[in-house]
C-alpha cells in the first residue's frame, strides 16, 4: 500500500516506517521535526517536513499523492507536562488530528491506524485492563488522545471512516539491529533512563514510590517491545485493507514488570552498578498498568516476538551504546 505515516521522526514511528518498508509498503513520512530526528527516517522513505497543522501543507501532499492509508504518530507525549501546559496538548493532539483527519475526507482517503494510549483508562479499576474499562483520564494527555478516539468513532459514523485505534502501554527497546531506537530530549522514559545511569551518562536512577501495593513496592508497567508495536501496527494496516471495522486495541503482553525489576534488567544486560535514589511517589502514578490483551489476539494476525524483558532492555542497551559511542 502506499501509506503516509505523521510523525514518523519519532521513536515509534521510524521504528514502524522501517517495519512497512520491509513489509514492501511505499512509505511518505510527514513530521515538523520538532520532537523528531530527520535522520531516524529511513533511507527508502519519502519525507515531507510540515506540520499536521498546516492544512495548506496537507492539501499539497494529499493531491499529489495516492494514499490509501494514514499512520498517525505525531504527538506530544509527556503525561507530567501537559497538566502544566494542557493547551499545547489539545492545540496538538486533538485539534491537529482534526485537520489531518479533515483532509483525509477531502481526498476520500479512508484508512487510519491512531497512536493511542493505555492514558485514556486514568487510575485502573480492574487489571488486566480491558478495552471496555471506564475511560477517565488523569491529565491532558491522555484526555487529548481520547478526544482523538471520539472523534474518530463519529468519523466512522458519519461517513464510513475505518480506524484502528491502538493503545499503547510502556513502549520500550530498540531495533533488533541496532538501527532506531529511543532518543528523547529531555529524556524521561524509565528504560533508557536507568540505562544512560549505568553507562555513567547520570549520576543516578530516581525511584518514585517503594509503596505500593505491589510485590515489591514499586510501580508495575507492562513493558512492549518496540518492534512488537511496529508489527501490531502493521498488522492493523492489514486488517483494514482487507476491509476489517473500526476497532480499538490495547497493545502490551498481559503482564508487566516493577521499577525494581527493570533496573535488576539493566544490571544484567550492561554487568554495571549504580547509584540508585528512592523517593516519593509522583501525583497521578497508578500502581499497576496492565492490559488485558485477548481482543488484540483475536482480532488481528499477532503475536509477540520479543516478550521478554531481558531481551528487551539488551537491545535498548545496545542502542545507547551506540548513540554514546556516536556522539563521542
Amino acid at each position: 500500500m502506499r501509506v503516509l505515516v505523521t510523525g514518523g521522526a519519532g521513536y515509534i514511528g521510524s521504528v514502524v516506517t522501517d517495519h512497512l518498508l520491509r513489509a514492501g509498503h511505499t512509505v511518505t513520512v510527514l513530521d515538523n521535526l520538532i520532537m523528531g530526528w530527520r535522520e531516524a527516517v529511513p533511507a527508502a522513505a519519502e519525507f515531507v517536513h510540515a506540520d499536521t497543522g498546516d492544512e495548506a501543507a496537507l492539501d499539497v501532499l494529499f493531491d499529489s499523492h495516492s494514499f490509501e492509508a494514514v499512520l498517525h504518530f505525531a504527538a506530544l507525549i509527556e503525561a507530567g507536562e501537559s497538566v502544566k501546559v494542557p493547551e499545547q496538548y489539545f492545540d496538538n493532539n486533538s485539534l491537529r488530528t482534526l485537520t489531518l483527519l479533515r483532509a483525509m475526507l477531502r481526498y476520500q482517503v479512508m484508512r487510519f491506524v491512531f497512536s493511542s494510549t493505555a492514558a485514556v483508562y486514568g487510575e485502573p479499576q480492574i487489571v488486566p485492563i480491558p478495552e471496555d474499562h471506564p475511560l477517565a483520564p488523569t491529565n491532558a494527555y491522555g484526555e487529548s488522545k481520547l478526544i482523538v478516539e471520539q472523534m474518530l468513532a463519529w468519523f466512522h459514523r458519519a461517513h464510513g471512516f475505518r480506524y484502528a485505534s491502538l493503545r499503547y502501554f510502556n513502549a520500550a527497546g530498540a531495533d533488533p539491529d541496532g538501527e532506531i531506537g529511543e532518543l528523547h530530549e529531555p529524556e524521561t522514559h524509565l528504560v533508557p533512563l536507568v540505562l544512560q545511569t549505568a553507562l555513567g551518562q547520570r549520576s543516578h536512577i530516581d525511584v518514585y514510590g517503594t509503596d505500593y501495593p505491589t510485590p515489591d513496592g514499586t510501580a508495575v508497567r507492562d513493558y512492549i517491545h518496540v518492534s512488537d508495536l511496529a508489527r501490531a501496527h502493521s498488522a492493523a494496516l492489514n486488517y483494514l485493507r482487507r476491509g476489517g471495522t473500526s476497532v480499538t486495541l490495547n497493545c502490551g503482553y498481559g503482564h508487566g514488570s516493577s521499577v525494581l525489576e527493570v533496573l535488576d534488567a539493566v544490571r544484567r544486560a550492561s554487568g554495571r552498578n549504580f547509584r540508585i535514589e528512592m523517593t516519593s511517589r509522583r501525583p497521578g502514578d497508578p500502581a499497576c498498568l496492565v492490559a488485558e490483551v485477548e481482543r488484540i489476539f483475536a482480532t488481528l494476525d499477532w503475536r509477540p516476538k520479543f516478550d521478554n524483558l531481558d531481551l528487551i532492555v539488551a537491545h535498548a542497551y545496545a542502542w545507547e551504546k551506540k548513540l554514546l559511542t556516536d556522539r563521542r
